[in-house]
């Protein structure tokens, strides 16, 4: 149950505020076809898409991080995506109203994310979504990715909120993890890409949202408490 001593607003990015899927499947997949293979249809890249290049790879190429030619394959994998990371990427619907809805109330926001930032800081500096996040935070910002709870920690320091003080959403499983761990109230975005196989009631989140706006709604609620 969210309190009335919510300041702040933390987001992961992917597969919370904006839909990559298309640009990360189609960087993976144009390996494939490089390759004389057959295309995959993006609806199976897409619910691996909140793990990165290790899905996407996987999804091609049915590969593990500890293949050997896994680093070569990632390389190859961040120069095609960075080459397009921009072209049909967009925010989830209901995403830009929240963020509109966070700002005029004047409630601090920020991201962070397992993205490292040779694609965060292009991406976010390009897309008029972010032009009022107070901080954002990359996968490599900080010598921890979650689910350690440093990266959430630099975010909080960053907006001068206490951790406690913050409501941290995201969709995959780690970000709750780190999110408790840094005291922090937690939001599950089950409209991203938790996949099939996610048990989202195993997470012990501290709260569920099937679309972004219902996270004001939450905001909301807490305020009257």
């Amino acid at each position: 149950m969210l309190t009335s001593d919510i300041k702040a607003v933390l987001f992961d990015l992917d597969g919370t505020l904006i839909d990559s899927a298309p640009d990360l499947g189609a960087a993976a997949d144009e390996m494939r076809t490089d390759r004389g293979m057959a295309s995959i249809p993006l609806d199976r890249y897409r619910p691996m898409a909140g793990a990165g290049a290790r899905g996407m790879l996987g999804v091609a190429f049915d590969i593990t991080p500890d293949a050997m030619e896994f680093l070569t394959l990632r390389e190859e994998f961040f120069v095609k995506y960075e080459n397009r990371m921009l072209r049909n990427t967009l925010a989830f619907d209901g995403v830009p109203e929240l963020i509109a809805a966070l700002t005029f109330r004047g409630i601090p926001w920020g991201v962070v994310t397992n993205k490292s930032a040779r694609f965060t800081g292009p991406l976010t500096g390009a897309m008029p979504l972010f032009a009022t996040a107070g901080a954002v935070v990359s996968g490599d910002t900080t010598p921890f990715s979650k689910p350690h709870p440093e990266p959430l920690f630099e975010a909080a320091r960053r907006l001068g909120v206490d951790p406690a003080a913050c409501v941290y959403v995201g969709d995959d499983e780690r970000d709750i993890v780190a999110g408790r761990a840094a005291g922090m109230w937690t939001v599950a975005a089950t409209y991203g890409y938790m996949g099939a196989q996610a048990d989202v009631t195993l997470w012990q989140a501290d709260a569920t949202i099937s679309f972004p706006m219902a996270l004001l709604a939450l905001l909301k609620r807490a305020n009257k408490a």
